[in-house]
This record gives C-alpha cells, sequence and structure tokens, in this order.
C-alpha cells in the first residue's frame, strides 16, 4: 500500500470489518511445479479444491500451534493456495453468485486474490453490501480469539473517519496492566504527537511515522508519545507487547430510587468472557438487581456461543427454552445448520479461567434491558439485541446505531493465514434478520469521553438512567448527538466485527 494511504487505510478499520485483510506473511519461496498424477487405475478426485488443496502450502508450517494443534501442513505452490481460496469463496460464500469472474492469474499472493472475491452490491441506503470480507494471520487471530491477547499498548483508540480532517486521535479505555496504564494514559487523552510527528501530518513520511506508532506491527518496539489533557500534556515512551485484554470490565450495581442497576463494559465475544460474564450476572443475581446496562459500545462481536449464553443469562428459561437465538440462513450449496438455541449451560470455552463445560448458567429472568451502542456495536453484539427482541424481552438501545451485520462466518486457517467470508444470514426466533442497516438507538447519545465507563454523568449511560426512570430522551443526550462534538470511531482489529461459530 502506498504510504499517503496508509493512515487512511488504518482509519477505515475503526468500521465493522474495514476495508481489506492483512498482507500476506514473507515473499513467497519458489514454487514446486512438478504435477501430481494419480496412480493408474484410480478414480479422480472430484472433491473441491478446498478440500484438496487444504493445508498445500508454499511455505509449510512445521510444529504446532499455540493450542498444541499439530499442523498439517505439507509443500505445495501458489497455484494451490491460490485454488484454494477461489474454491473457498464458491463453495462457502453466502453471495457466490455474485463473486467477479476473476482468474488467480497475476496475484502473487493469495491474500490479495481473496480480496477482489466478493460482491459488488449495494444496499438500498447505498452501503456496500459486504464490508466483513477479511484475513487475519492465524497466530494472531488465535491468541486474540482463545485468550484475548492484542499486539499493542493495551489502550483503545478512537479517531475521526477517513479523510476527515483536522485529524483527531484519543484513548477510549485503558487496561490496567498494560504499557499505557504505567504510562499513565487515561481515557479521553487524546494524541499530539508520534515519534515528532504531528497527529495531523499528512505527508507520506509523517503517515507513516504515526501508522508505525499508533499500531506497532511487532512486540518489543518503542515510540514517543504526546498527549493532552485538560490543563496537562503528557509525554511519555511505550512499548509494544502482548496485552491481555479483559473482555469484561467495570462490574458494578447503581442503587438508583427506582431500584438496583447493574452495570457491565462488555468489549469482545471471545473465549475469557464466558466466565466472567458468568461472574458478572452471579453477582447482579446475588444482589437481586432490577435492571441491566450492558455497556457494547466498543464490542465489534465474536463468538455467537458466547452471546446465546448472555442472552439467556439475561432473559432466564422462561421466554427462551424450546426457542431459537438464531437460525442460520447459507447459501444453496451448503447443508442447512441446526438451529442455534439459547444456551442454558457453560459451553466451556478454554481460557486461563475456564468455566467447565455443561454447568449450568446463572440467570436474571428480566424483562427488559438497556444496551449502551455505537457504530463499532457489531455482528455477535446485534446478535444480542436481536435474539432478546425475537422472544419479547424488551430492549432499549441508547447511544448511537450499530454497525448492521447480521452475518457471520466460520474462520478458515490455510498454511497461515484465517480467512472470513460471510458464509450466512443471523435471524431471530421471529425470523427477522434484516438489520444490515444497523439498529436505531432508542435515545441517541455521545460517547463522552470526559468521563469513565460506568460513571453514572457519562452522556450514555445517564441517558439510559434518564430513559429507565422517565421513559423519555433527555434532552442533552439528542443535542451531543446531533454533532456538538467531533464524531470518533474505535480503531479496532477488523476481526473484532464478527459472528463466528466455533
Amino acid at each position: 500500500m502506498a504510504a499517503p494511504l496508509a493512515l487512511a487505510a488504518l482509519v477505515s478499520l475503526s468500521g465493522c470489518g474495514g476495508g481489506g485483510g492483512s498482507a500476506a506473511p514473507g515473499t513467497a519461496a519458489a514454487p514446486v511445479t512438478a504435477p501430481v498424477t494419480a496412480p493408474v487405475g484410480t478414480a479422480p478426485d472430484t472433491r473441491a479444491d478446498m478440500i484438496k488443496l487444504a493445508a498445500s502450502c508454499q511455505r509449510p508450517r512445521s510444529g504446532s500451534s499455540a493450542a498444541g494443534v499439530r499442523f498439517t501442513d505439507r509443500q505445495g505452490t501458489l497455484s494451490d493456495e491460490l485454488k484454494w481460496v477461489r474454491s473457498f469463496v464458491d463453495e462457502t460464500y453466502l453471495w457466490y453468485k455474485e463473486v467477479p469472474n476473476v482468474g488467480p492469474t497475476g496475484y502473487s499472493n493469495p491474500v490479495d486474490y481473496f480480496d477482489v472475491l466478493k460482491t459488488q452490491a449495494y444496499t438500498a441506503s447505498g452501503r456496500p453490501k459486504d464490508q466483513f470480507h477479511f484475513t487475519y494471520a492465524t497466530d494472531a487471530w488465535e491468541a486474540m480469539s482463545q485468550s484475548g491477547v492484542e499486539l499493542g499498548y493495551g489502550a483503545g483508540w478512537s479517531s475521526t473517519e477517513e479523510g476527515v480532517l483536522p485529524r483527531v486521535w484519543r484513548v477510549t479505555m485503558v487496561e490496567p496492566n498494560s504499557p499505557a496504564g504505567a504510562a499513565g494514559l487515561r481515557r479521553g487523552d487524546t494524541v499530539v504527537s508520534v515519534d515528532g510527528v504531528s497527529i495531523s501530518d499528512t505527508s507520506s513520511a509523517g503517515i507513516d511515522t504515526l501508522n508505525a506508532g499508533l499500531l506497532p506491527a511487532r512486540a518489543g518496539v518503542s515510540h514517543r508519545f504526546v498527549l493532552s489533557r485538560p490543563g496537562q500534556t503528557l509525554n511519555v515512551t511505550m512499548t509494544a507487547q502482548n496485552v491481555s485484554i479483559a473482555p469484561v470490565q467495570n462490574t458494578q450495581v447503581l442503587v438508583t430510587e427506582t431500584g438496583k442497576i447493574g452495570y457491565l463494559a462488555f468489549n469482545d465475544h471471545n473465549a475469557v468472557a464466558e466466565s466472567q460474564l458468568i461472574g458478572a450476572i452471579r453477582s447482579f443475581k446475588e444482589v437481586k438487581v432490577d435492571d441491566v446496562v450492558l455497556d457494547m459500545r466498543y464490542n465489534g462481536g465474536g463468538y455467537l456461543d458466547i452471546a446465546s449464553e448472555l442472552a439467556y443469562m439475561i432473559a432466564g428459561p422462561g421466554p427462551t427454552t424450546g426457542k431459537v437465538f438464531e437460525r442460520l440462513l447459507f447459501n444453496d450449496k451448503t447443508a442447512a445448520e441446526t438451529p442455534l438455541g439459547f444456551h442454558a449451560a457453560a459451553v466451556g470455552f478454554p481460557s486461563p479461567l475456564p468455566t467447565a463445560a455443561g454447568t449450568a448458567l446463572p440467570y436474571l429472568g428480566l424483562k427488559r434491558v438497556t444496551v449502551l451502542t455505537s457504530p463499532d456495536t457489531c455482528s455477535a453484539s446485534e446478535s444480542v439485541i436481536n435474539s432478546l427482541r425475537g422472544v419479547d424481552v424488551e430492549v432499549n438501545v441508547i447511544g448511537g446505531a450499530t454497525c448492521g451485520k447480521p452475518y457471520g462466518f466460520t474462520p478458515a486457517d490455510n498454511c497461515g493465514t484465517t480467512y472470513f467470508a460471510i458464509q450466512f444470514q443471523g435471524v431471530n426466533a421471529k425470523g427477522f434478520g434484516d438489520y444490515a442497516d444497523g439498529f436505531q438507538p432508542t435515545c441517541r447519545a455521545s460517547d463522552d469521553l470526559s468521563r469513565g465507563l460506568g460513571d453514572t454523568g457519562e452522556s450514555m449511560l445517564s441517558a439510559a438512567l434518564q430513559y429507565r426512570d422517565k421513559g423519555v430522551c433527555p434532552v442533552v443526550a439528542s443535542s451531543l448527538a446531533a454533532g456538538k462534538s467531533t464524531p470518533l470511531r474505535a480503531v479496532r482489529p477488523q476481526a473484532k466485527a464478527i459472528a463466528i461459530l466455533r
């Protein structure tokens, strides 16, 4: 990618799914060109290329994954990987009939080829029909989805949209035991410069420097930051590392005149979230909360099984027993999937502190729940909203419209790259799944970076509490959302915007 476009592409990842894929690792080895022929007297192999060419790699991996699974890679060619990609899309992609008829000639790696193999159609509102077609390095994807580990400083970022000037980058959250936490960063801090380059620099060299510092490519590299906050300038140096990010944070009980309200910030439907969500709901049940505010403003999605567990723990067995959490609609080449029900017991995801599979889940039995949302609330997070509405639980959405992704996939690893191509649309128990333009909020409110998450004066939570008490959207929240502050979008890895099957 040309240097002048690099920061723009980085900012584009703030949307749900981003625009493209990650670069293919390394330089391609010389391909093996010897033809493979079937033994005399055997029938030709008529299986799809995605099956017979799986793990045929230019550069086969040896050994095992971090989870201890031995790699099955064997020596192959660039042609094998390109054919596998085309077959994977042709066989599993939801809209395979709309994929351009583009051959592999001229492509030097499978990731670039995969990027073009998606529908070019648009929705009725003018949005691309598929905004969620991307890849991830398999080792990085497994670390993030299974262990909650992300490369960086432990700071969440938000920024202005691609092409919007002046460029603004701010801190949305800080993981306590992280480089950002040790450096004293706080939610709301604004980036002034990186390695001496102004955040507003638009030169090629400046953009390269900003990209390298804001989202480092490897652990161990250090960068200098100048940040501002009211009445103070912060000069810090941070070294990138693999940081464990807690998906469930700020769990607390808010005591109001009209009852006890459980609040939690839920940021990722990953394997680690299972036990953390169970603990949070159990604590709410012990104090008998009357309502829950589920803060998913930064939650781009993840495992649908986690979403199903959460929805059950909110609603309980009454409205969910025998009901569909989400029915998955695949293309006409794929066998019908058994409808995904509401999980009343833990799946038992492997994590640092796992919950045993089959453990009965605690539940609150609520008939109403409030969800804090933004355009970064995506995929599995939207499934929680849709599924609860499908069994007549009242869901009040406070904040901004969600990203609009009623779709999902089963990630497919091949030769060290994990591919994400939309394979199904999810619909709730009432058959509804048409929210490609997102769920509109009950009350609009902006993300108030001047206050911490869980602070009752923060605009989204304040609006939620006032709507619960009076049933009317606060005027202050509406005016904030109307544009009195610079709109920012979370900068997150593409793979956050997902609904995935294990």
